[in-house]
């Protein structure tokens, strides 16, 4: 099974970004983690500051891979764009947010990407990759 997790802005500075809402670990190091936990699935993954980037690698993943997981970051409230590069792919896609967006500020509240992926995972940090995965392998 191939499964592509593709991380938007500023999810290159997990670790170190306002730890005390994304956490202490870098993605990198979390990726190691989940393919060690789960060597049966080929794991991709891409991150983008770059809204054009991250619908690109939706599209390239969109026909080719059994699931894909998409923090999409803060595109999340404002990328039409992306949500339409989610309702055109043929690959369901799980959204998933580390910190709990509806406990943020009220412009976070609002997605442009929801309504166009299979569900979505808020507010469980880190943990909500591998759910997702569990969820793809349960099929």
């Amino acid at each position: 099974m191939k499964i592509a997790i593709i991380n938007g802005p500023n999810l290159n500075l997990l670790g170190i970004r306002e730890p005390e809402v994304y956490g202490k670990q870098n993605f990198e190091q979390f990726f190691r983690e989940l393919q060690n936990k789960f060597p049966g699935v080929e794991l991709s993954y891409y991150q983008s500051n770059v809204e054009g980037e991250l619908i690109n690698k939706l599209q390239e993943y969109g026909f080719s891979h059994e699931g894909i997981i998409m923090n999409p970051g803060g595109y999340t409230h404002t990328s039409v764009a992306i949500g339409d590069a989610i309702a055109a792919i043929s690959t369901a896609v799980i959204e998933v947010h580390i910190s709990n967006v509806h406990a943020r500020e009220d412009f976070r509240k609002i997605s442009h990407v929801s309504a166009k992926c299979k569900g979505t995972i808020s507010g469980l940090g880190l943990k909500g990759y591998e759910l997702a995965i569990q969820f793809f392998l349960k099929g």
